[in-house]
């Protein structure tokens, strides 16, 4: 097994630049496909109030704010799917105060950047919120935006045929370097 970052060929099939999240690696997805999905909501509490909680490394959170947080997705569309959340426990966008909404918003361009800068940058994103279980919101109590980024491509066989999303990069990995990437306020 090779040690040190994984890299892409050069025009001489040589080692390369390191390829950022465009690798296929995603052993944390196995619980998928073997069937036995952990449920999101772990005891009886809310994920993403016991998330600010605990420490970064263990509940991936990666930018704390002032009232409201990024964490990455625990079950990730791709790798940098990020979550914003407010630290208030509310079901609607328009349960938000201004001072929220405001650094909501702020977050989500942050979340944007930190991808960007970590990637070497997607192709585009997918931004936005399913308010409600009749939206498809799996944490439907506690309002959340996704972030996620897209390159071309990354919609493959695997969802269709597998049911499950390949991921390059494992979340911790993915945190670290969106932590190191987070732009200064």
């Amino acid at each position: 097994m090779t040690e040190g970052p994984i890299t892409t060929p050069d025009d001489d099939g040589l080692p390369g630049v390191a390829d950022g999240f465009q690798r296929l690696w995603t052993p944390h997805r196995m619980v998928y496909v073997a069937g036995d999905r952990p449920s999101p909501h772990r005891g009886s509490g809310c994920p993403f109030c016991a998330a600010p909680g605990l420490p970064d490394e263990d509940s991936l959170v990666v930018h704390r704010g002032t009232t409201c947080y990024a964490v990455l997705n625990l079950f990730p569309y791709n790798p940098g799917h990020l979550l914003i959340c407010p630290y208030r426990h509310v079901p609607l966008y328009l349960d938000l105060t201004a001072e929220e909404t405001a650094e909501f918003s702020a977050l989500t361009k942050a979340s944007i950047r930190a991808v960007d800068a970590a990637s070497g940058g997607p192709s585009g994103y997918n931004i936005g919120m399913n308010q409600g279980e009749a939206a498809g919101a799996g944490v439907a109590a506690h309002l959340h935006q996704h972030v996620v980024p897209r390159w071309e491509g990354d919609a493959n066989f695997l969802p269709i045929v597998g049911q499950t999303k390949a991921l390059p990069q494992l979340l911790d990995d993915t945190r670290r370097q969106l932590v190191a990437a987070w732009p200064e306020d």
